[in-house]
């Protein structure tokens, strides 16, 4: 059987203008747009030379802006779509300057807790930008397929999703972390409650820890255990650790959705020897036609294929506004209240001897 494993792409996509030349733009967003065939206007970022030598490794990109104030002046005058890939603590003043009704994606998280999410969307309202969070794994390769298998009826009613990441990660490649209060779920582990509830909707209740590695005790907590109950029968759990230096064999990343009719087994490749990664890899079974487990041949991985899916989400939105954008600001703003929910339940619970 096949599977759905492709977004909706606009028939007529426009341009977009990226503010942000880092890592996750080379290495995610413009190969995402690259495969897409999405036009790219220009670039710009703080560092100049860095935007130079991107535009010369994707020289798709039409130009490479000076300043903020060249990207408003083309914009002004041209029907583009911004894409921001920033750190959150210039993203305010980015966002007060785009053209009001403009449309605009932005990466995750949605600031650094809520009190910053909400000045995110108090701007995008008062600005009447069309906004969307880029929560990319909802439109990983994998994950569309699962969800055609799941609207099929195929799995009948879900009860039961395992997220288990053990894997070793190099923290070191994002210097900025060393002076964060919160890493692992925030900038992690988000990507995974935003997934489940996307399948599963709001959990009624909240149990997690989240604590440091005595390996990286320079930073914040890198391993969490989240438990999220929907009902009597419903159950998610998250289990992260991002500290496990002894070798490849015990590794693990996968995500397991269980349902009355059959299951689904995902290996997020990209969580090993990140960030190289290692293939995806998807299975799934039917009871009732006793086949026994079958791998659905994927695509692509999270990266760069998800980023295919927020841009095409949002576009499409933008040019018919009666098409969902299911990773709005609003949506992205009920993943960071769980995000919340998940640490005030770490500091405050527990039963203690």
């Amino acid at each position: 059987m096949k599977f759905n494993q492709q977004p909706t792409l606009p028939q007529s996509p426009l341009p977009i203008v990226i503010i942000g030349a880092g890592g996750i733009v080379q290495d995610a967003h413009l190969p995402a747009y690259r495969i897409s065939n999405f036009p790219v206007s220009g670039i710009y970022d703080i560092d100049v030379v860095r935007a130079n030598r991107v535009q010369e490794q994707f020289p798709f990109i039409e130009r490479v802006f000076s300043s903020m104030d060249d990207v408003i002046g083309y914009a002004l005058n041209t029907n583009v779509v911004f894409d921001i890939a920033v750190p959150i603590n210039n993203i305010w003043s980015i966002l007060e300057q785009l053209p009001i009704g403009s449309a605009v994606l932005m990466q995750k998280p949605m600031g650094e807790n809520m009190q910053e999410a909400e000045r995110i969307i108090d701007i995008c309202k008062r600005r009447q930008l069309t906004s969307a969070v880029n929560f990319q794994l909802r439109y990983a390769p994998y994950v569309l397929a699962s969800r055609d298998i799941i609207e099929q009826g195929l799995l009948g009613d879900i009860f039961d999703v395992e997220i288990n990441v053990c894997v070793y990660t190099p923290w070191q490649l994002w210097d900025f972390l060393l002076t964060k209060p919160r890493v692992e779920v925030l900038y992690h582990s988000i990507h995974y409650l935003d997934l489940i509830r996307s399948f599963l909707g709001t959990p009624k209740r909240v149990m997690a820890s989240t604590i440091k590695h005595p390996r990286a005790m320079q930073l914040a907590a890198t391993r969490s255990s989240i438990i999220l109950d929907f009902d009597q029968n419903v159950q998610a759990r998250i289990m992260t650790n991002h500290g496990h230096i002894y070798g490849p064999e015990h590794q693990e990343s996968y995500m397991k959705i269980e349902g009355t009719k059959g299951a689904i087994k995902i290996k997020i490749g990209l969580s090993l020897d990140y960030p190289i990664g290692r293939p995806p890899k998807m299975e799934y079974i039917i009871l009732e036609d006793g086949k026994g487990w079958r791998e659905v041949p994927l695509i692509g991985g999270w990266f760069p294929h998800a980023f295919i899916g927020t841009m095409a989400g949002l576009q499409n939105h933008f040019l018919t506004k009666t098409t969902p954008l299911y990773h709005s600001t609003e949506e992205a703003l009920k993943t960071m209240q769980l995000v919340e929910a998940v640490y005030r339940s770490s500091d405050e619970t527990g039963i203690f001897f």
